[in-house]
């Protein structure tokens, strides 16, 4: 195991397509869904356009100058009051840099992007098998019991 120092948490902006595609393939080896993650990525332009707005948020963890943890996250404007909330909507951490505080690592730096655009919370889906996530987002925030539903569009 590397110490805690051993990594470097930052986030990506306008430039950094290079680091988002090393995330994307990082995350498509440790979801084992290369193809989901890889096979179709949208050009520099789209991407690079992502990282300039408000909207997405990349943040990733590198060690050795390889990305080895990600997340990638979604600023949803409120209606009700005048407010964000963030959706965290992938995280990822190597199986090699694991348990090495990078996931928390991760949603410290989100923490700090939510507070500085005034975000009132930060939301994150984990799936019930996923015993690693569950524990980690349980030891992090509240927990609460809820169904997901995926609606077609075609």
């Amino acid at each position: 195991m590397e110490p805690d120092d051993a990594f470097e948490i930052r986030r990506l902006e306008s430039g950094d397509t290079r680091l988002l595609r090393d995330m994307l393939t990082m995350m498509g080896e440790v979801f084992d869904e290369p193809a989901t993650y890889t096979a179709a990525q949208p050009d520099d332009a789209y991407l690079d356009g992502l990282l300039g707005g408000r909207q997405f948020i990349a943040i990733i963890a590198t060690a050795g100058g390889r990305v080895v943890g990600g997340l990638a996250a979604y600023e949803l404007q409120k209606f009700e009051q005048a407010r964000s909330e963030i959706y965290i909507y992938d995280l990822a951490v190597d199986a090699a840099h694991r348990r090495l505080g990078i996931a928390t690592g991760l949603i410290d730096r989100l923490r700090g992007v939510a507070r500085e655009r005034g975000a009132w919370v930060i939301s994150v889906q984990a799936d019930p098998p996923d015993a690693p996530a569950v524990a980690l987002y349980t030891k992090l925030g509240v927990r609460e019991e809820v169904l997901h539903f995926d609606i077609g569009v075609g």
